[in-house]
């Protein structure tokens, strides 16, 4: 049997990410997820090895492939981790500041050399791969339920019609920096951020993210 090195565990979980272990475990499962994280940096989804993974964390093979199986158990559980750490949502007092905000998340992760590589990374993982996909989506559906409350409060200050629809005025932020991003692969710039933004807060002042009536 593989000796372990540095860091072990003994339990294997349900599904990779489906546990949220302390301790020991905490450890490896931080190790290994940062080690993904610096593969899919440098150098993409398709060349992710589970071998090297485990040897740049520390950790044994076969705990490596008992945990999470194969490159898209480490991505999945990679997402489900950059969910749980990613920054709170802002309150500045207004719709207007609070989307610039998130635009401006948005724009600095996707022009970030690091983490603009890993999103590359796990975008083109989830066009191959449905848990990918699954993961990816609910990655983002964490993101943007976390900054619903923005709308919300817009809405009560009469910003918005009521009844706006949160998540799809969010997503009109962020859909015209991703599609420049991943599909056209142009320069994104901070005046693509602000020209989201202010499509978005005009289409939401005329009601188009307005919930159908039931």
């Amino acid at each position: 049997m593989e000796q372990e090195t540095r860091l072990s565990e003994t339990d294997r979980p349900s599904a990779p990410g489906s546990v949220r272990p302390g301790g020991r475990t905490a450890k490896v499962r931080r190790a290994v997820l940062d080690a993904t994280e610096d593969a899919l940096a440098a150098s993409g989804f398709h060349t992710l090895n589970m071998d090297q993974i485990a040897a740049s964390a520390g950790v044994g093979k076969t705990t490596v492939y008992r945990r999470w199986g194969s490159p898209v158990g480490l991505v999945t559980d990679l997402l489900h981790d950059m969910a749980e750490q990613s920054l709170p949502a802002a309150d500045t007092g207004s719709l207007a500041g609070d989307l610039r905000a998130n635009a401006a998340l948005v724009h600095r992760t996707l022009t970030d050399p690091r983490m603009g590589a890993v999103f590359r990374a796990v975008i083109a993982a989830a066009a191959c791969d449905e848990e990918c996909a699954t993961a990816l989506r609910g990655f983002y559906r964490t993101r943007l339920e976390e900054w619903a409350p923005v709308v919300a409060r817009a809405a009560a200050r009469g910003e918005v019609p009521a009844g706006t629809d949160a998540l799809e005025l969010l997503r009109a932020v962020s859909a015209p920096l991703y599609y420049r991003f991943a599909v056209t692969r142009e320069e994104l710039t901070e005046a693509d951020a602000e020209r989201a933004v202010r499509a978005a807060l005009a289409a939401a002042a005329a009601g188009a993210f307005a919930r159908p009536e039931d």
